[in-house]
């Protein structure tokens, strides 16, 4: 059975959609059959492995209204073995078509679970809110994946994110985990980030992975051309930060002994 991993924090602009997007790319290089479920309804996820939002058949919209099944939705992208459930922007207003729904908060759990079996690891893209997107997600998941932007405020966000994990166990999904913690942004040459990633360890201990990912020109360039860093600089220190968080985690997973998997560079396209 795979593991159903939502990406989650309320707060934009931590590094949310590249961690998904780069993770998923390794954790597929390393020869896992991932999907990755984009449920922002700005799409980014989708736009950052190059899928034309303009000419979809199908997203995420259509997954949490029944309309389709996943198998309909999945669309293959440039990396063996990842493929995608696109969000596109009618995803804007599923919290509204929703609120006369029974048991709203468990239709993304009831449409993906019968299919996760197929696939070693599925990935979910959360909003920056905590809504009721965020919510189908964290009912439909194993565990939580949560990163956090090296700056003053990071741990403020993170409270008010894991009591929203404690309601949900309370009440949706009693099982959930929190799969990690991942330091995103980190600038060496502050002061500030160094304190709040010592901060960050100091309060969740094991929870915070090792590896730590810095701000890199690169990762910000990777979406503008559809391509995730590790194909797009696979060189570059943003990809082998994400190359060594996929090797940390496979390894915390039992399913790995290198804290780096060696990427097979074989693409569909």
């Amino acid at each position: 059975m795979g593991e159903i991993i939502a990406c989650a924090n309320q707060k934009g602009g931590v590094g949310k959609t590249t961690t998904v997007v780069s993770l998923a790319t390794y954790l597929a290089l390393a020869g896992l059959r991932v999907l990755v479920v984009d449920l922002d309804p700005q799409g980014n996820a989708t736009s950052g492995f190059g899928v034309d939002r303009e000419h979809l058949s199908g997203s995420t919209y259509d997954l949490l209204t029944s309309v389709k099944s996943i198998d309909e939705l999945v669309v293959p992208t440039a990396v063996s073995g990842l493929w995608l459930i696109p969000a596109e922007r009618d995803l804007a207003g599923i919290e509204v078509e929703l609120v006369p729904v029974v048991d709203r908060e468990r239709r993304l759990e009831r449409a993906l679970r019968p299919a996760v079996a197929t696939y070693d690891y599925a990935l979910l893209d959360c909003p920056p809110s905590l809504g009721l997107l965020t919510v189908n997600a964290l009912t439909a998941a194993d565990t939580v994946l949560i990163p956090i932007q090296c700056e003053y405020y990071a741990l403020e966000g993170l409270t008010q994110l894991m009591s929203t994990i404690d309601l949900v166990r309370d009440n949706l999904n009693p099982d959930l985990l929190v799969k990690g913690v991942v330091l995103t942004m980190f600038d060496g040459r502050t002061t500030l980030a160094a304190e709040v990633t010592s901060e960050v360890r100091r309060h969740l201990g094991d929870l915070v992975y090792q590896t730590v990912v810095p701000r890199s020109i690169r990762l910000a360039e990777a979406p503008g051309y559809g391509r995730p860093i590790a194909l797009y600089s696979p060189d570059s220190r943003g990809a082998r930060a994400y190359r060594d968080l996929c090797g940390e985690l496979l390894v915390r997973d039992g399913r790995g002994t290198s804290p780096a998997p060696t990427p097979a560079w074989v693409t569909s396209q």
